[in-house]
């Protein structure tokens, strides 16, 4: 597998406080990847690391490709006209397609002579992606670029995303928490919760091996040991799990479904009582 970005006790720390800890991770060339978590996990200070705008404070991050990346906000000049982005883009990167900034402006229909304060959000955040692809990045990072936009805005930032993806076969890191969306565009998953990457890889691969089982009761003990048990709610006389694993479930006492991918990713989220003490516990050392 040849990744795009790799990173192996990845930490961050802002005074007393890991932003990020221990993450090891390998990203794979030629994917669509969803980063998510909850606030405050991490994802931001993940991608700042991995554009260079933060430095580590211990482990180590490497790009094996070319970088382009649109922060939270989709961040443009609200003083500067569309043309003046574009210009200002071609003189800050050597690798400028001015060909492609300039079709994807006239086929979004904005206006050269606008300045970005007068743009919609929906404009502004395409503005923002054109200057991220017009670098001709090998991985395109964006965190959180649809946050903040109405659902139809959303849809056709992402198609455009996907469009261009198909078209110049790049490799793209997007964090979000809006999981429809990352259902709609990924094709790899990266689930990062209380600092830590908690699991990774292909979204089908992934739901094809996690699975809910509802049954009576039972102790967590008394599961088998190929079954990686997720997380784990009970009643008094019944018990639900979501499991990991390859082997089939051949209990007759459970019922087995399938899950979504936000079931899946709320099921990492949801992080057993004992791991909760334990990840506090090293939180403190």
């Amino acid at each position: 597998m040849t990744s795009v970005l790799s990173a192996h006790g990845l930490g961050k720390r802002y005074g007393r406080r890991w932003a990020l800890r221990d993450c090891t991770i390998d990203i794979p060339a030629g994917h669509v990847v969803g980063l998510v978590g909850p606030n405050g996990a991490g994802k931001t200070t993940l991608l700042k690391l991995a554009c260079g705008q933060l430095v580590p404070t211990e482990g180590t991050i490497e790009t094996m490709a070319k970088v382009g990346f649109v922060a939270q906000d989709t961040p443009v000049y609200a003083g500067l006209t569309v043309a003046e982005h574009l210009t200002l883009g071609a003189r800050l990167n050597s690798g400028w397609d001015a060909a492609l900034a300039r079709e994807r402006i006239a086929q979004l229909d904005l206006d050269p002579g606008q300045k970005a304060r007068k743009l919609s959000g929906g404009q502004r955040a395409q503005l923002a992606l054109t200057l991220g692809l017009a670098k001709r990045p090998e991985l395109l990072i964006l965190d959180e670029p649809v946050a903040s936009l109405d659902p139809l805005a959303r849809r056709e930032f992402l198609q455009g995303l996907m469009e261009a993806t198909a078209a110049a076969e790049f490799s793209v890191l997007l964090s979000s928490h809006l999981v429809a969306d990352l259902e709609r565009t990924c094709d790899y998953l990266v689930v990062l919760v209380d600092s830590r990457v908690q699991v990774a890889g292909e979204v089908e691969e992934l739901l094809a091996t996690h699975h809910r089982l509802t049954g009576p009761r039972r102790d967590e003990s008394r599961m088998p040991g190929d079954q990686y048990v997720v997380s784990a709610r009970h009643t008094d006389r019944q018990s639900t799990y979501v499991v990991r694993t390859s082997a089939p479930i051949l209990d007759p006492a459970w019922a087995v479904s399938r899950l979504t991918l936000e079931d899946l990713v709320l099921a990492y989220m949801e992080k057993r009582p004992a791991e909760r003490r334990r990840a506090g516990l090293e939180a403190l050392r």
